[in-house]
Formats: C-alpha cells, sequence, structure tokens
C-alpha cells in the first residue's frame, strides 16, 4: 500500500487518529490529548512543503508522502533484548541510557539509576500519566507548527524523552539515547516528543542516537524543545546513523536565559532524506550558542540543514561551524539564518559552512542569512565548496602514502575542527570510526 493514489496524506494520518485516539484508553483526557486535537485540526488544514515554499526549496519531500506510514502507537510492537542493541550504543564512558523502540520509552532496554535529588529522566508517556504538573508549563510552549510535518508530531505526541534537572544540579553522566526503529511487518511513523529542561545553575548533556533495525523502510519525524535556565549549561549532541532507505526530520527549538550556553552537535550519517531544523532564541544577556555540524552523504542521499539563531537580546553571542562531505549523487543543502533584533547591541555572531564533493556528480545547496537591525555589533557569514585539494594529495603521496590512504587523511583534516569539539573522548573516537566506515574510506586514527 504504497502508492496515495486516492488519499492525501493529511487525509491519511487524520484518518489513522481514531486508531490512535483508541489505544489512548484513559490517557485521552490529559492535558495532552487537547494539545493533541488542536494539532489534528491544523493537520488537516495544513500542506506538507513542497520546493515552493522557500524553506523547503531545495528538499522535495514527495518520497516521505509516498509512502501509507503507520503511526508506532497502532503499528506491529517490536521486541528487542539487550544483547541485541548493545553494538548499536556507544562505548566506553559511563552514562544514564533511555531507549525507545520505535519512538516508544522501553523500560525494560533502559538503565537509570542513582541521580541526584530531584533529577527527572523518563518517558513522555510515563510523566503526563504520573506527574503532569512538572511538564505542563513545558511541552508545546517553545515548538510552534510551521508545516504539516510539525502538526503530525503534534498530533500523534504520545512518548519521547523528558529530562528534568532542577537549580544548581550538575548531572555528572551524560544520558545516551537510543531511538531504535524497526518493524518486520509495517511502514512505521516514529513520532518522538522530547523535553530537556535545565534549571539555573544546572548542566546536563545528552547523546541522541539514531539507529535503524532491519532494511525496512520508516520515518522519524520528532520534535524537541530545549529550555536552557540562568547559567546552565546544555550539550546536546545528535549521532543520526540510519537505514540508508529511511526518512528523518527533526525540529528543535531552544531558548536560552542569561549567562547560559547552548552547545548542539549535529553528525548526520544515514537515511535517503534527512532535515534538520534547529532554532534557538536568546531571551536574555551573556548568552552563548555554538552549533557544529558535520553532514556525510553517498549514494543518492539528501540531507538538508536548517539552522536560526535569534539575538533577541544585547551582548550575545553565537558561533556556527557546519561541514558537509559529499559523494557519488548525493545532495546536501545549509541554509543558516542569524537574526541580530534592533536591541541586540554588543551582539558577536558567527557562521561559517564549508563543503567537500568527493564526486562530481555531488550537489550542495548554501545559503548563509544574516540579518542585523543593530549597528554596535560583530557578525561574519560565510560559506565555501570545493575538491579534495590535489597539491596536498600529491604532496602526502610524494611521501609514500597510497591514494586511497591520502584521501582519508584529507577528509579527517577537513573535519577535524567540528570532530574536536565533542567533549566525550570516547565518543570522539567512535564518530571518527563512523566518518570512514560510512564513506567506505581507509580510516585514520584520531590522535
Amino acid at each position: 500500500m504504497n502508492n496515495m493514489e486516492h488519499k492525501s496524506a493529511n487525509e491519511w494520518y487524520v484518518e489513522k487518529f481514531k486508531s490512535f485516539e483508541n489505544k489512548l484508553n484513559g490517557e485521552s483526557k490529559s492535558f495532552l490529548h487537547e494539545i493533541r486535537k488542536d494539532a489534528l485540526k491544523n493537520l488537516a488544514e495544513l500542506s506538507f512543503p513542497t520546493n515552493r515554499n522557500e524553506e523547503w526549496k531545495y528538499t522535495n519531500v514527495a518520497p516521505i508522502l509516498k509512502h501509507n506510514f503507520i503511526p508506532a502507537m497502532i503499528s506491529t510492537i517490536s521486541k528487542f533484548r539487550k544483547e541485541e542493541i548493545k553494538h548499536l550504543l556507544f562505548k566506553d564512558f559511563d552514562y544514564h541510557l533511555m531507549v525507545f523502540v520505535n519512538g516508544l520509552f522501553a523500560e525494560e532496554l533502559s538503565e537509570i539509576s542513582n541521580l541526584p535529588k530531584g533529577v527527572v529522566i523518563d518517558g513522555l508517556n510515563r510523566i503526563t500519566k504520573n506527574n503532569p504538573d512538572s511538564i505542563y508549563k513545558y511541552i508545546n510552549n517553545l515548538s510552534k507548527i510551521d508545516n504539516a510535518f510539525n502538526a503530525l508530531n503534534t498530533a500523534y505526541s504520545y512518548d519521547g524523552l523528558v529530562v528534568l534537572v532542577p537549580d544548581g544540579v550538575i548531572l555528572e553522566k551524560p544520558i545516551q539515547v537510543l531511538y531504535l526503529n524497526s518493524s518486520k511487518d509495517d511502514l512505521v511513523l516514529s513520532l518522538p516528543r522530547n523535553l530537556i529542561v535545565a534549571g539555573k545553575n544546572s548542566q546536563v548533556s545528552v547523546i541522541t542516537n539514531y539507529r535503524g533495525f532491519g532494511d525496512k523502510t520508516y520515518f522519524s519525524n520528532i520534535i524537541t524543545e530545549v529550555y536552557t535556565g540562568e547559567n546552565a549549561i546544555v550539550d546536546l549532541y545528535k549521532i543520526q546513523n540510519e537505514n540508508d532507505e529511511s526518512y528523518h526530520i527533526e525540529k528543535v527549538q531552544a531558548i536560552q536565559k542569561k549567562n547560559s550556553v547552548f552547545n548542539h552537535y549535529n553528525i548526520n550519517f544515514g537515511g535517503a532524506i534527512v532535515r534538520n531544523d534547529i532554532n534557538t532564541l536568546h531571551d536574555d544577556q551573556n548568552i552563548e550558542t555554538h552549533y557544529y555540524g558535520l553532514y556525510l552523504a553517498h549514494g543518492k542521499q539528501h540531507v538538508d540543514n536548517h539552522t536560526f539563531v535569534d539575538h533577541a537580546k544585547p551582548n550575545c553571542m553565537s558561533n556556527e561551524l557546519y561541514k558537509g562531505i559529499l559523494d557519488d549523487n548525493s545532495r546536501g543543502v545549509f541554509n543558516g539564518k542569524i537574526i541580530v533584533r534592533k536591541d541586540a547591541q554588543k551582539t558577536n555572531a558567527y557562521q561559517q559552512n564549508k563543503t567537500i564533493l568527493l564526486s562530481k556528480t555531488a550537489t550542495i545547496d548554501t545559503k548563509p542569512q544574516l540579518e542585523i537591525f543593530a549597528d554596535d555589533v560583530k557578525c561574519s557569514h560565510g560559506a565555501t565548496v570545493g575538491h579534495l585539494d590535489d597539491t596536498s594529495e600529491f604532496y602526502i603521496r610524494s611521501r609514500g602514502v597510497p591514494q586511497e590512504l591520502a584521501k582519508s587523511m584529507l577528509i579527517r583534516a577537513f573535519a577535524n575542527d567540528v570532530i574536536e569539539t565533542v567533549k566525550i573522548e570516547p565518543l570522539k573516537e567512535q564518530i571518527n570510526h563512523m566518518i570512514f566506515e560510512h564513506l567506505h574510506r581507509v580510516e585514520i586514527e584520531n590522535k
């Protein structure tokens, strides 16, 4: 049932909502269900984006809409044992573990213990049932519905990661979150709804690890809301290494308070079509935002990164570095937007996008945007596109290094300034390994 000749995507998902609602039982009386029903109305009215939409100009989502994906709550439930998922996890460091299968919390696979007093790490569904007041003022208050993908996630929001860190608490161990997508029968629609709240003077590090199991096509449609309180530090790592036939769309919506730091690391390897929308609002002074991105694609993969930093208040800074490595017939898109509002004097904002094309048929569309309405600022942006440096390759090979190894050395050097920003040393090493594995290149050790 892959062809939707008689139903639009909107009609398909609106029709399936009744089956989803029936699965909720008493949970349909929660405050979250009111949010769902409002979003369902939006879903019925909104169009999915096309190339005529400026924000989606270079990304054609028609291949996603051709499939009749089944929301995970009403699809066949996949079961896994701990031994089956071990090889999918990042290792060699200590962490709390949360596992979601098709976007649904798998408590039996997760390991959360010895949390500092007041810290909550749980699934959205359990929080909604057991302690709804703890998330009531946060959930869905940051992310607005911009298109039908956002409406779809919100209408079917049921589970996802919830992290609540109280004032003054530093969570020493990072949280590793495995989002595992798999199905033997249905084309599954996975809809994680994530919430991270870091209180005043707190610190937390979250590693989101998106993986596929098996070769069935699936679609991940995610919304993540991040509240970074006064003097708080939030490190959010995203490593997306899913099946080449999968689809992946995520919207990250963050807000930062006074003196806070938000570091977002976005590493993309897998997927037929991947779209990341990463947005941050500066809601007070002396804020730092850092975006680091690395996207690799081969075959016919398409990776689209849209970033947005809203400098709404003075004396803040943002720094953004995105790099792409594209091979075969793959295509990359980068659109980085920075707005400096009228009152945001003393703003420092920097943005760079650099792309290497490893083949003559790989393409990149890059569009840095800088809108400045204040006069006392330091801002710069730039984009470069090129191939591996022939002169450098010749120099390396003249020292007796084989051609493929020489190319790998240049790729390693190109990716290095993004990878070096990763604070967790074993994670850094494993990402380095994934780069060469994905590009089928000779691996260069991360020294």
